[in-house]
């Protein structure tokens, strides 16, 4: 998964310096051609995309130092962390559901991603199979049990 979320910030970064290097400049020359640069609508926005375009990478790159330090072994096998899928059964309406513990920016609502700083991503971890928790959210609390647990390490062995 930590794999996965590098390869794919790796490949944002590679089209953002393409465009950073590449696209931007040539976009800046053709608006320079045309004159007055006070009243350049194309000048303006080629250089507001440019400050926003160096913004992103340095976020980027933040982000990929911060993985790329991250230690697997300090991820408890037995417990939810990082990269967990659990299944989560309601006490009260027997519903269970499937949420997977990720980092904020690669959070796939459809595919049951959560990150850990979301109410239901702090409220699961550190839990372990059998164990109840208590979900408290603006609209409403509920009573949660941890049925199954697959971890990171389950997906590194079967890798």
């Amino acid at each position: 998964m930590i794999e996965e979320l590098k390869r794919k910030l790796g490949g944002e970064v590679e089209k953002l310096q393409f465009e950073l290097n590449v696209t931007l400049p040539q976009e800046i020359r053709k608006a320079v051609e045309h004159g007055d640069l006070r009243e350049n609508s194309e000048y303006k926005a080629a250089l507001e995309r440019q400050q926003f375009v160096q913004a992103r990478l340095g976020q980027l790159r933040s982000r990929l130092s911060k993985l790329s330090s991250i230690d697997i072994a300090q991820i408890p096998p037995d417990k939810v962390g990082l990269g967990s899928r659990a299944v989560v059964e309601d006490e009260k309406t027997k519903e269970r559901e499937v949420y997977q513990l990720v980092f904020g920016d690669a959070v796939e609502f459809q595919e049951g991603h959560v990150s850990m700083a979301s109410p239901i991503g702090k409220a699961l971890l550190g839990r372990q199979v059998g164990e109840t928790f208590v979900l408290r959210l603006p609209a409403a609390t509920r009573r949660l049990k941890l049925i199954e647990l697959q971890t990171i390490h389950d997906d590194v062995a079967a890798s």
